[in-house]
């Protein structure tokens, strides 16, 4: 059977992984049972475009997700290549299927209200430990910042005098990220209260904090007012984002504090902004 040179081919002259071998057999396998099925083509010249766009409305009808049904034409698309390339057939009917745009989950958030009353600081001891903690929820909230940046601000890398931070984000490119008074003046308390030289969030050694902690300190004080099932960094991250352009703010200078290269990673945040309206328009219209 044809599929059976794929494989081999794969194996032994691409050597392609065993979890990408078997994802390519899956596939194939759930392509060519649906032919049989459904009694479509007695060979594999006889498969035609209309046939495999059919088995692609399919499997949207089944309630398989946009990002696994291209996985799925990928390996179609490579198994046809190598018919082709092999003179196993004379026309390559994937090579007008186009693959549908991947959907976008909607990114979690933690809800205004809900921040508002975990940095209240009744949940944090009065102490280095409760006080650099406190420090970290608010500090990716009010500046929408990666992980792996938090954890590296330094010091020298904060301007008191002009309220801002140096961050070097992805790529090793450079932005400046805009800090409130309030955080400022937290931030100078921490630093001067325990004599933090280098890295701002640090354990009681003065040694940088390891990205497993700060999560698992986000996910526990998270936890303490919501019951969002995602309790990341990140989550702090998109609630920054989403919460801005709740509130009025322009979405080309969320783009620039959070770092994108590009406005299209902005605008997911705005799907978030839509669906709230959504929800209060169906709230109080009386003939919604």
């Amino acid at each position: 059977m044809f599929v059976n040179k794929f494989i081999k081919y794969i194996e032994s002259e691409r050597r392609l992984s065993k979890h990408t071998v078997t994802s390519y057999k899956t596939d194939l396998n759930q392509f060519f049972s649906y032919i049989n099925d459904f009694s479509m083509a007695e060979s594999v010249d006889e498969i035609s475009f209309k046939i495999i766009r059919n088995w692609i409305t399919y499997l949207f009808e089944s309630g398989i997700t946009s990002r696994t049904i291209n996985r799925k034409i990928s390996s179609l698309k490579s198994f046809f290549k190598f018919l082709e390339f092999s003179n196993l057939i004379s026309v390559n009917p994937t090579l007008k299927i186009i693959s549908p745009k991947n959907s976008r989950k909607l990114p979690s958030i933690v809800e205004q209200v809900d921040l508002d009353q975990l940095l209240d600081q009744k949940y944090f001891k009065n102490e280095f430990v409760g006080e650099r903690d406190s420090l970290i929820i608010e500090f990716f909230y009010l500046t929408g910042l990666r992980l792996s940046e938090l954890i590296e601000i330094k010091v020298r890398n904060i301007d008191f005098k002009n309220c801002s931070l140096k961050v070097i984000g992805k790529g090793n490119k450079e932005r400046i990220v805009p800090l409130s008074f309030n955080l400022i003046s937290k931030i100078d308390l921490l630093i001067k209260n325990y004599n933090i030289k280098d890295h701002l969030f640090s354990n009681s050694s003065n040694e940088k904090l390891y990205p497993k902690k700060v999560y698992r300190i986000v996910n526990y004080y998270i936890g303490l007012v919501s019951s969002v099932k995602k309790r990341s960094p990140h989550v702090l991250r998109h609630s920054f984002a989403t919460h801005m352009l709740n509130n009025g703010a322009d979405i080309n200078a969320i783009k620039e504090i959070l770092g994108h290269s590009s406005l299209s990673a902005t605008q997911i945040y705005t799907h978030n902004t839509v669906e709230k309206l959504k929800s209060v328009y169906n709230q109080a219209h009386p003939r919604a």
